[in-house]
């Protein structure tokens, strides 16, 4: 999605959920000071970075840059249910066919099955210790800047290592904007611009239930969303099907 595509959508989220452009903007300035100092990558070597460790098997590595299929994990509640789909055509602990993005939270619901993910779309509100640990696995991060994790972006960047930048608003310097409102369709649009011809979507629920790994915070295995999370998950299924519209490409979702 090219940025004059996604303001139109940025625009109306803005004004939609009463969101600061000046707050996103502060955020992605001190994101992106602290990835010139941490030497970020580009998009065009992401894929030369997956190099990861299994849990079970060390030093594992395989080339995954010619790839053109990918598995998205989003935190719904379908999640689970959906891992065990795919394992049923996939090896995901050892996967050649697909490069696995995991939406931020469903990072440990992955962790938990043995699958380190290639990559994590994460805008830090999953369990912290479970995104370092798969980052010292080696999935590569996309961090996302918006106006509500400043804190957070402040104090968790420098833990990890292999970093891309993204921001909510323009983009410029070490930080990019693919398009997307939530990390599980931010994740979407990550993979068209790694020229995806085919994304499986997990746990991509859309509904009106939280669970633990999107909200950790919670004692118990599911929630009702709340408002706010409702229409943000509205607007991210909106988003999804405006990419399966806009491109080229087959989006499979095993969640509906």
């Amino acid at each position: 999605m090219k940025f004059e595509e996604w303001n139109i959508w940025y625009e109306k989220i803005l004004v939609d959920f009463g969101f600061s452009r000046e707050e996103d903007e502060k955020t992605a300035a001190i994101l992106n000071k602290l990835l010139s100092v941490k030497d970020s990558i580009k998009i065009e070597d992401l894929l030369d970075n997956l190099k990861h460790e299994k849990i079970t098997i060390h030093n594992f590595h395989k080339n995954k840059s010619n790839i053109k299929k990918f598995i998205v994990f989003g935190a719904g509640p379908s999640l689970k249910k959906d891992i065990m789909k795919i394992k049923n055509f996939c090896n995901l602990e050892d996967s050649n066919e697909y490069i696995l993005i995991s939406a931020d939270g469903a990072t440990t619901a992955l962790l938990e099955e043995k699958i380190v993910p290639d990559i994590i779309v994460t805008d830090l509100d999953g369990k912290i210790e479970d995104l370092i640990l798969a980052n010292d696995l080696g999935s590569v991060f996309v961090v996302h800047a918006h106006g509500n994790n400043f804190e957070k972006i402040l104090k968790y960047t420098n833990s990890f290592n292999k970093i891309l930048g993204t921001t909510q608003s323009e983009p410029f310097s070490n930080l990019y904007n693919f398009g997307g409102f939530t990390d599980g369709d931010r994740a979407v649009f990550l993979a068209i611009a790694l020229n995806a011809e085919k994304i499986i979507l997990a746990g991509m629920d859309f509904g009106k239930i939280v669970t633990k790994y999107s909200r950790p915070e919670i004692e118990t295995e599911t929630a009702d969303a709340d408002e706010i999370k409702q229409k943000k998950l509205q607007y991210a299924e909106k988003l999804v099907n405006w990419a399966k519209e806009n491109n080229d490409i087959e989006i499979i979702n095993l969640s509906k």
